[in-house]
């Protein structure tokens, strides 16, 4: 036996002593079932079972069971290397460091877990699926039978049988023909589940989302700071659940993700257009603000993720401060919308929003009112507008969740903080100023 088939050797005895130690720990010195589990874990005993049962699995890129738990046909294994990219992005992508995904019976799957041993950077099974000597070597001293232990597990890539659908399979009908009413000008398709490539999906975003960088991104963005890095962002990211509670029934990577796949947002860009009509007859305009889209959205997701009662952590005050973050930047796009009014709507006598209200949203009526600038000047504005989106936000929250004093002063400060709020503020006053200079050059 050469040098590297010992260390092969070695390597797949700790694996079975490991496994052997798990159940052997928890039974009685004298109990009669330490002896069997001991015939059970001896080397060629073990690989002989795991070359037997190696068949109740398949290793698979693509599976049919998350299309229906029930389905009975084939899943494929087809490793990126053997794919034509055709320059749309799929399994081909993967390149080689790729999850392969196992289905079948969930009590073989320690078989696969011998077969993703490593030694010397390649996996047992890659020495399979290549007829490696040292692996041969190791398996027994009978080459022979380590040939067709070998033979067996290089099975786990092969669906067993012919490749087949199932009525429970998805099956399109694709046309190739050029006549849509002829039954023979059509190819029937049956799609089948990319599990490898939704693997890295879901990672990949999980990375995104969660990851240092994106921490970083997010804590630079709170505290207006410059970040080297962009980040990413998923909007209406979805999750589809398969496996219910029993995710290890569709794959083992299925069950690795908790049942959990993301679905990516694939609609139509949705153009609203609408005149914007100043808000008259109206005692303020929070309510009109809570009624957008985009708004309701932005607080729906807030009671979800407060009403789960998350942990008490930096990550949590962390995703918290966002969602309010966004709730500013729509509060100001909304004020941004109102200010494209003809400058003086406020002055109408059917104008009943607050004072502050008017200041903020008119401030245009400066060149015409000159009580109104005053009043503008005095710059105690912005601090009523700040409590009033406070009140506004404690009372959508009041109905789901406790809120009082501490969370009013927490969004009312946090909107005193944002960027954009400080820089509209900022150019209003120089637009001010600069009115008056030019006035008093006038008058000169």
């Amino acid at each position: 036996m050469s040098d590297e088939a010992e260390k092969l050797r070695a390597v797949v005895e700790k694996f079975l002593q490991e496994r052997l130690q798990g159940k052997v720990e928890k039974l009685a010195e004298d109990d009669p079932k330490r002896q069997e589990l001991n015939e059970q874990f001896r080397f060629e005993s073990w690989v002989a079972d795991a070359a037997r049962r190696v068949a109740q699995i398949q290793l698979v890129t693509h599976s049919l069971k998350a299309t229906h738990p029930d389905a009975k046909g084939s899943s494929l294994y087809r490793p990126p290397g053997e794919l034509n990219a055709g320059g749309l992005v799929g399994t081909s992508s993967l390149g080689e460091s790729f999850n392969a995904d196992v289905v079948g019976n969930a009590a073989a799957l320690d078989v696969y877990k011998f077969l993703r041993l490593t030694f010397a950077g390649k996996s047992l099974l890659d020495r399979v699926l290549e007829r490696d000597e040292s692996l041969i070597a190791a398996l027994s001293n009978d080459r022979t039978q380590a040939e067709e232990w070998v033979e067996a597990f290089a099975g786990i890539t092969s669906p067993g049988s012919s490749e087949s659908s199932h009525t429970k399979a998805k099956q399109v009908y694709f046309l190739v023909g050029d006549d849509p009413g002829a039954d023979d000008g059509y190819h029937l398709l049956s799609p089948i589940y990319a599990t490898s490539l939704a693997h890295e999906v879901f990672q990949r975003i999980n990375r995104d989302r969660f990851g240092e960088r994106q921490k970083e991104a997010r804590q630079a963005r709170r505290e207006k700071k410059p970040f080297d890095h962009g980040f990413y962002e998923y909007p209406e990211l979805a999750v589809q659940k398969l496996g219910g509670t029993k995710p290890q029934n569709i794959s083992q990577l299925n069950s690795e993700r908790g049942g959990n796949n993301y679905l990516l947002a694939s609609l139509p860009p949705q153009w609203q257009s609408r005149d914007v009509k100043p808000p008259l007859n109206k005692d303020s305009v929070f309510p009109l603000f809570g009624y957008r889209a985009e708004t309701k959205r932005l607080l729906r997701q807030l009671v979800e993720f407060l009403a789960a009662d998350p942990a008490k952590n930096l990550q949590t005050r962390n995703t918290r401060d966002e969602l309010i973050d966004d709730l500013c930047g729509e509060l100001l796009q909304f004020a941004a919308e109102l200010r494209t009014l003809p400058s003086g709507w406020s002055a109408s006598v059917e104008c009943r929003l607050p004072e502050a209200e008017q200041l903020w949203l008119d401030p245009g009526r400066a060149e015409l009112d000159e009580l109104f600038r005053q009043q503008w000047m005095k710059g105690d504005w912005p601090g009523t507008i700040r409590h009033r989106f406070a009140n506004w936000l404690n009372h959508a929250l009041a109905g789901t969740l406790p809120v009082g004093d501490p969370e009013h002063k927490h969004w009312s400060d946090q909107l005193k903080r944002d960027g954009d709020w400080m820089k509209g503020l900022s150019d209003d006053k120089r637009w001010m100023a600069a009115f008056d200079e030019l006035e008093m050059e006038l008058e000169a």
